[in-house]
């Protein structure tokens, strides 16, 4: 897995991506950011690594937060990458945040691509999971991708696992994975 990335854009491409090189590797990334960054310009990103049966999709994200909100959009049932992007794209995460926190899926209906059915059950799904503080959306959590994706996947909700933001976990996935679960459950 991929979870972030440092070098420059190499390129600008038609699909709203970017070619992020790294040490003369170029990596293409979709990003979140509503704003493009500019040919040759220095970044700093977390990265969301996708696989799927005929590709390896990067998503950058400006923080390890906004890359697990990525992921809380992405586990609502008919929201899929390019919906969350495009939410992230239109809206803040604090902005999300709020509408989510306040119930209110008119709000979260205004995003291109997402109707009021899918926008009731972001709101429904979401509810009550998101939160932000001011340190939250400074400090990345040291919890790599697939990890926060398993954590979630087994009811894990998002403060429980930026609780592991602090610990450090073994490289190996299956590993950090035991490590995570004996944190949270206290053992």
């Amino acid at each position: 897995m991929i979870g972030s990335l440092h070098g420059r854009i190499g390129a600008l491409l038609n699909n709203g991506a970017v070619v992020v090189d790294v040490a003369g590797v170029g990596y293409e990334v979709h990003l979140a950011a509503s704003e493009p960054p500019q040919l040759n310009e220095v970044v700093d990103l977390a990265i969301y690594t996708a696989v799927r049966g005929d590709a390896i999709v990067l998503y950058g994200f400006a923080s390890y937060d906004e890359r697990a909100f990525f992921a809380m959009l992405l586990a609502t049932p008919g929201v899929g990458p390019t919906t969350a992007l495009t939410a992230l794209r239109t809206m803040s995460m604090g902005e999300l945040t709020a509408a989510i926190d306040a119930g209110d899926h008119r709000r979260v209906a205004t995003i291109p691509g997402i109707g009021a059915k899918t926008a009731s059950r972001i709101v429904l799904e979401l509810h009550g999971k998101v939160t932000l503080d001011d340190d939250a959306l400074d400090a990345p959590t040291a919890v790599p991708s697939a990890i926060d994706e398993a954590l979630r996947r087994l009811g894990y909700a998002a403060p429980e696992i930026r609780s592991l933001a602090g610990v450090e976990l073994p490289a190996d996935e299956g590993e950090a994975l035991r490590a995570a679960l004996r944190y949270l459950g206290g053992a």
